[in-house]
């Protein structure tokens, strides 16, 4: 999936209109217009097509947890971790964390997009990389997430 597809299908399952869209890059430090932003919903073949960065989907999805659970606090002598690729886990446990989703509710998510998992394999999904449990989030699964997310959120 693209991150363009990913921002999409976002978009739609959490009925999140441009104004809102464009708050939610401000709240991550990143400055986005109305033309800016449309052209990362654009289709590929489609004429002013902008292909979304990780880095500026990462500051989508961080924008998103500021906006709904408000900022953190910084803990003095904490340093923010950076750097690491944007990866289909990475961006899961992002949504996790902004839509406050406890592995229950993840599951239900699922089941609503007709995946069954168990929860050892939905804690394999948020395991730090090289750990021996950890396990890689596939395109697929991420689609399956969203969809549920839709169904969820949308009926």
């Amino acid at each position: 999936m693209t991150n363009n597809d990913i921002l999409r299908r976002l978009r739609y399952a959490l009925d999140i209109s441009n104004p809102v869209m464009i708050k939610i890059f401000k709240l991550s430090g990143h400055d986005i217009d109305q033309s800016g932003l449309t052209a990362l919903f654009k289709k590929e073949d489609e004429e002013g097509y902008v292909e979304c960065s990780d880095k500026v989907m990462e500051l989508f999805l961080d924008g998103l947890i500021v906006h709904r659970r408000g900022r953190k606090e910084s803990v003095p002598g904490q340093a923010k971790k950076s750097g690491s690729p944007l990866t289909n886990n990475a961006i899961l446990k992002k949504l996790r964390i902004a839509l406050e989703l406890k592995e229950d509710d993840m599951i239900g998510i699922l089941k609503l997009a007709g995946v069954t998992m168990s929860g050892h394999e939905l804690t394999a999904l948020f395991r730090k990389e090289g750990h021996r449990n950890y396990k890689e989030c596939g395109d697929q699964f991420l689609r399956n997430f969203l969809n549920g997310l839709t169904v969820r959120d949308r009926g």
